[in-house]
């Protein structure tokens, strides 16, 4: 042979063989493919089954969180309603108590008059220091001062002892309301967490329970329980204020005729002055209007005269200028008839205005010196008020100051 060749020292297959081994490959391939197709097909359906898991599992928490949150905040509601009620009646109650102390005070100055009244009926002699109707009268007044002091010293302590109930209360109440108000914050800000949020992150033991956690039906009893609380309280406190409106107001005496009478002639005095005396301020105000309009007026008159002086001046300079017109051209013409006939408008206007601007001068004036004229009788009107007021206000003393 003139040619030399080289082959591989490897065994070789037969063509059959080479395509069996194709074949064989093509369909390993093919089951591979079909194996990974599943698994991709089962990774995505379980992919999908647990976002749909999860985001069903979020939404559900997200509703029954703002469920939760629309409970308390009704509860919460109710609370500060029923803590606005409770206020309420503690301020009442203080009033109430205080105008029984009133009543308390006012009977020791019943008890200084009532034995002044028998200290000076003693000092009759002869026949006339006897044991009379008047005495009597003096005697059980003395009596029933007495018992009535002691059933308004004891109503004024339980008044005050409730007062103190209501004052508890009413801490305790405005607590559970911070609560409430944390418990809302708290579910407003787990509303608001996403899970692309920054501030989390995964916890130790988030689902350990606290000792002193509290069952659902165990807080919605203690929120039953204090709403009850409240109206027992407020029932209570009702029914007490009523009793010491009735106590104070059995002790309640008529008033004198005279100084009845001279306490009415007061009051109407009073009310028929004060009546000259707002008519006064009301005409003082209307007249300080009417002083600031003039004012206004007379400004804007002003400024219309120096306008109509402006225009004056360019009339009577066009009269001026028109007069120097030569030869045949200075002629009674048609623009110098409209120059004087409006120099005669200007001077009627400025007449007119001049006029107009010394008659709201002189009315201010005038109505500078009326002002002058009221504020004198303002000064008297409320100096006479203020003399029947301390007047009246010297004569409470001998009135019932609970009688009102």
């Amino acid at each position: 042979m003139s040619i030399v060749t080289f082959e591989k020292p490897e065994p070789k297959i037969s063509e059959p063989d080479w395509y069996y081994k194709l074949t064989e490959l093509r369909g390993a391939c093919d089951k591979i493919r079909r194996s990974a197709f599943t698994l991709e097909h089962e990774s995505r359906r379980l992919r999908n089954e647990t976002g749909l898991t999860t985001y069903w599992g979020t939404h559900r928490t997200n509703t029954n969180i703002a469920d939760r949150q629309t409970e308390i905040t009704r509860w919460k509601i109710k609370i500060e309603l029923s803590l606005k009620r409770l206020q309420k009646e503690i301020e009442q109650m203080k009033i109430e108590k205080k105008e029984c102390e009133k009543a308390i005070e006012f009977q020791n100055l019943n008890f200084a008059v009532t034995n002044h009244c028998s200290s000076l009926r003693d000092e009759r002699v002869g026949e006339d220091l006897c044991y009379d109707i008047a005495s009597i009268a003096l005697k059980n007044e003395q009596l029933a001062l007495e018992k009535l002091k002691t059933s308004l010293s004891e109503i004024c302590q339980k008044a005050w002892e409730q007062i103190n109930n209501l004052e508890e209360l009413q801490m305790y109440i405005i607590k559970d309301i911070e609560n409430k108000n944390n418990t809302i914050k708290i579910d407003s800000e787990l509303l608001e967490m996403t899970k692309d949020s920054e501030n989390i992150s995964l916890k130790p033991n988030p689902l350990r329970i606290p000792k002193d956690i509290k069952k659902y039906e165990n807080w919605l009893q203690q929120c039953d329980n204090i709403m009850q609380r409240i109206e027992n309280e407020l029932l209570r406190s009702e029914k007490l204020r009523e009793t010491m409106y009735l106590l104070r107001h059995r002790t309640k005496s008529d008033m004198i005729a005279l100084n009845e009478k001279v306490n009415f002639g007061l009051r109407k005095r009073i009310y028929n002055t004060e009546r000259s005396k707002y008519e006064l301020e009301w005409q003082k105000e209307n007249m300080l209007l009417d002083m600031a309009t003039l004012v206004k007026e007379i400004n804007t008159l002003e400024n219309a005269l120096d306008a109509k002086l402006s225009s004056k001046m360019l009339n009577e300079t066009r009269c001026e200028e028109i007069l120097y017109r030569d030869g045949i051209e200075l002629c009674h013409d048609k623009p110098t008839l409209g120059l004087h006939k409006e120099n005669d408008q200007l001077n009627n206007s400025v007449k007119t205005l001049s006029d107009k601007l010394n008659q709201t001068k002189a009315m201010h004036n005038i109505l500078i010196g009326h002002l002058k004229i009221i504020e004198v009788q303002l000064w008297n009107k409320t100096h006479a008020l203020s003399v029947d007021q301390k007047c009246l206000q010297y004569r409470e003393q001998l009135e019932d100051p609970d009688r009102n």
